[in-house]
């Protein structure tokens, strides 16, 4: 699990995100209110709404294009969490069985932390 969340919320923008996504490395980002999840925003939703293939002239247009949406509109609303004492084995579980790669991790109401497939992958090759 990472602990130190790369966290947004409602009232930033899409091309904060986008510019998140790069500088981060990273590729799931949670919407928050204060310290409780309200969606999460992933590098594909903004995949979807951008020409990411284009070169870095034409990427001037993904910045209009950012301006049209709102994190409110692109983010999954539909949030599966799990808590800090959530066993590896069920979190696996919880992500094969959904079409995402990234679980929000909550105690209390608060986020706490986020483990992803990678981290999964990454514990996995640690028993090795």
């Amino acid at each position: 699990m990472t602990h130190e969340v790369v966290t947004l919320n409602l009232n930033d923008n899409m091309e904060l995100a986008g510019k998140l996504f790069e500088d981060k490395h990273i590729r799931h980002i949670p919407i928050v209110t204060g310290k409780k999840v309200v969606g999460m925003l992933s590098h594909t939703d903004l995949m979807r709404i951008s020409f990411s293939d284009l070169d870095e002239e034409e990427n001037e247009i993904n910045s209009v294009i950012y301006d049209l949406f709102a994190i409110e509109q692109v983010m999954a609303k539909s949030v599966v969490s799990v808590s800090s004492d959530t066993t590896i084995k069920e979190a696996a579980e919880i992500l094969t069985q959904h079409e995402f790669h990234a679980l929000p991790v909550v105690d209390d109401g608060e986020l706490v932390g986020i483990v992803t497939s990678t981290d999964l992958i990454q514990f996995l090759l640690d028993q090795f």
